[in-house]
């Protein structure tokens, strides 16, 4: 496959040009990247009216993913959520009102403030963890038909951050029964179109879905994909301008050339690399298990490591791993997340079980307590919440305010309490566990 924006880049940097042009290092070099980092010269293309090696590009990617189309963003799934909640308020009629798993990204509270949709909440069917909300087919049938309208949209996160995958097929199924689009934010999973199985999104059915690339594929941070699928041919033609209307102007072109590359990388053997690379998930995970060791890969490229059991906290396990110069990509009291490497380097992943064998079992360690997030009582719309006035309270000091920003670290950066609902003695619990001392409250 042709890497038509990378081969242009080099092409210039080569020719060695005077760049009376952005940006301000004119390619010299301070940090070694310069000479690759170019704006929307004559031949580079333009981000958001694609019609030359980005468009070119991009076409490429749509082929491997089997889209519609599939358009880039240099500022991650971030921006293609809000492009694509744009699309669906473009298209609704009358006032959206979108249909979402609890678990959403930050990014969709503030899509929803700029855009103004109205939100009905689904849970899932028992309280597990903040980012977890697992949704049955069923349970998403049940709130299409008890809506106060017909929905909008359906909107889930899968992979959820500890690796849990959902019933992309079923619940599509349900969605097109009803004519209600399914949004599926995959930033997770954009390696699961190249499984043996295909497990991506698109090809369960969804009808627009975003990947950040740069979480699982080869690419630098910050390359991400829209993709529409087949039947979401009437969103097309604005799908470009719903994401300029929430982007930079200046799009990075190192990033660019990063997801042009990986184009060429994913045909290059890779669905063989990353099958090997889940078979030595799948193995380190059932070595930790015969050591007595809690973990779970739901999602092939993810181990989830519980540590509570074998008398450690999520922290302490983590600062062990790092002791052994192993980072790990998200911790709390619970869980250690990792994220395995796409391209089979079993070192990297057996190094985990090689760190854990040699650790101490010590008594076990009282769970977590489980938060309740549906006893959240919403009185503000998600707009009215982040635009009004407010103020940073003690957490104590918080309890019967109404939450004004999506207060979460990132990751998860799933919110704790959702802008615009009352928060309780529970939900302030929760922020304590997940160790916020001050809240934003409206004034």
């Amino acid at each position: 496959m042709n890497t038509p924006i990378y081969d242009f880049v080099q092409k210039y940097a080569k020719e060695n040009y005077v760049r009376l042009h952005m940006p301000g290092h004119k390619g010299h070099s301070f940090i070694g990247c310069e000479s690759l980092d170019i704006t929307e010269i004559e031949g580079a293309d333009v981000l958001s009216h694609a019609e030359g090696i980005i468009k070119e590009s991009e076409d490429n990617a749509s082929s491997l993913f089997s889209s519609l189309h599939t358009y880039y963003s240099t500022e991650g799934s971030t921006l293609c959520i809000k492009a694509m909640l744009t699309l669906i308020c473009k298209h609704a009629e009358g006032r959206p009102l979108i249909l979402a798993a609890r678990n959403v990204h930050k990014a969709f509270i503030y899509a929803g403030a700029l855009l103004d949709f109205d939100v009905q909440w689904m849970y899932g069917e028992k309280s597990e963890h903040l980012c977890s909300c697992k949704i049955t087919k069923e349970a998403v049938e049940s709130h299409i038909l008890s809506a106060e309208r017909k929905p909008a949209a359906v909107y889930i996160t899968s992979p959820d951050y500890l690796g849990n995958i959902s019933d992309i097929k079923g619940i599509a199924e349900v969605c097109d029964k009803h004519g209600i689009p399914l949004l599926v934010d995959n930033a997770h999973g954009a390696y699961l179109n190249f499984l043996i199985e295909n497990r991506h999104p698109l090809a369960l059915g969804a009808t627009i879905c975003c990947d950040s690339a740069h979480k699982t594929l080869p690419v630098l941070t910050g390359g991400a994909y829209l993709h529409l699928s087949h039947k979401a041919e009437k969103y097309l033609s604005d799908a470009r301008d719903a994401l300029a209307l929430h982007a930079t102007t200046s799009p990075s072109y190192i990033t660019l050339q990063s997801l042009d590359l990986c184009n060429a990388y994913l045909t290059a053997h890779f669905s063989e690399k990353l099958y090997l690379a889940t078979v030595g998930v799948a193995e380190t995970q059932k070595l930790l298990s015969k050591t007595g060791f809690e973990s779970a890969f739901n999602e092939p490229l993810k181990l989830t490591l519980y540590p509570l059991s074998y008398g450690y906290t999520g922290y302490e396990l983590a600062d062990i791993l790092r002791k052994e110069k192993i980072v790990c990509e998200y911790r709390d009291r619970d869980h250690v997340v990792l994220m395995a490497p796409c391209d089979n380097n079993f070192c990297d992943i057996m190094s985990v079980y090689k760190a854990i064998k040699s650790l101490e079992k010590k008594q076990a360690k009282e769970p977590s307590p489980r938060f309740d997030l549906s006893s959240e009582k919403n009185v503000m719309s998600l707009r009215e919440a982040i635009f009004s006035p407010s103020e940073y309270v003690r957490t104590e000091d918080a309890v019967g305010r109404i939450c004004a920003e999506p207060a979460v670290s990132c990751p998860p950066a799933v919110p704790i309490c959702i802008s615009g609902e009352i928060i309780t003695a529970e939900i302030a619990d929760a922020f304590r566990y997940f160790g916020f001392d001050e809240i934003k409250v409206i004034k």
